[in-house]
């Protein structure tokens, strides 16, 4: 086994056995209340509306608790890295961050047209985790991505799609039609891919909070740098 491998194993090991736990912070109790999704350049402190639709062009992260930055300040989170890098580099986008703690994949699509709400561009889809966690059907899990990919391409959205891994307890089968799944569909649809989002972090407890899932303020800037190298050759010309 690789090098890669071990650590992938390492990682859903760790998410069944701290699935019932909660990291600490500040982020974690608004996510697991399931609030809605806001602008990553807000402060956590600002009130969870319904998007409006904005001057700037907007990139938004639909995703589970590993988007909503679980545990994490809000500026922290991966979309709130990415922004930042957005300002950096001159990019006149606004990232929306629609994670949502504990979400499937079914629960993404069911909140897509939300969330594709105003002038959005980029949409990264980080789903799938709890889907592998629960154990769902990967036949369902692949059409939840397949229509969210079909819906947001038909608005004229550019889509980067990230794979996730299953849970080794579900067996070997199970594991391996669950990553196949989303190289499948980045290959159907002709999307980018990222084919991992926590490669480089899973399985590494100096980049993850103490659960052992989720990444801490280290690891996330690692996710974002590798989600920046996917998502920048996407992006209209800087002003």
């Amino acid at each position: 086994m690789t090098k890669m491998g071990r650590l992938i194993v390492v990682f859903v090991s760790v998410w069944i056995a701290a699935c019932g736990r909660q990291p600490d912070g500040a982020a974690a109790k608004g996510a697991d209340r399931g609030e809605s999704p806001r602008p990553a350049s807000q402060p956590a402190s600002a009130s969870a509306e319904r998007p409006s639709t904005a001057a700037r062009p907007r990139i938004v992260f639909l995703g589970d608790s590993l988007t909503a930055g679980l545990g994490l300040a809000a500026e922290e989170a991966v979309p709130a890295l990415i922004q930042k890098r957005l300002e950096k580099e001159h990019y006149e986008y606004e990232v929306v961050n629609a994670g949502v703690s504990g979400d499937t994949s079914a629960g993404g699509l069911s909140r897509l047209d939300w969330s594709l709400d105003g002038d959005v561009r980029v949409l990264v889809i980080e789903l799938g985790a709890n889907d592998g966690l629960r154990g769902l059907p990967v036949t369902a899990m692949k059409q939840n991505l397949a229509t969210i990919i079909t819906r947001a391409r038909q608005r004229g959205v550019t889509v980067v799609l990230t794979g996730m891994e299953a849970p080794p307890n579900y067996g070997e089968a199970y594991t391996s039609e669950f990553r196949q799944a989303f190289r499948e569909l980045a290959r159907e649809h002709d999307v980018t891919f990222v084919p991992f989002f926590l490669e480089g972090v899973a399985g590494i407890p100096a980049l993850n909070q103490r659960d052992g899932i989720h990444p801490n303020p280290e690891g996330a800037r690692l996710i974002e740098r590798k989600i920046w190298g996917a998502l920048e050759p996407l992006l209209d010309s800087k002003d």
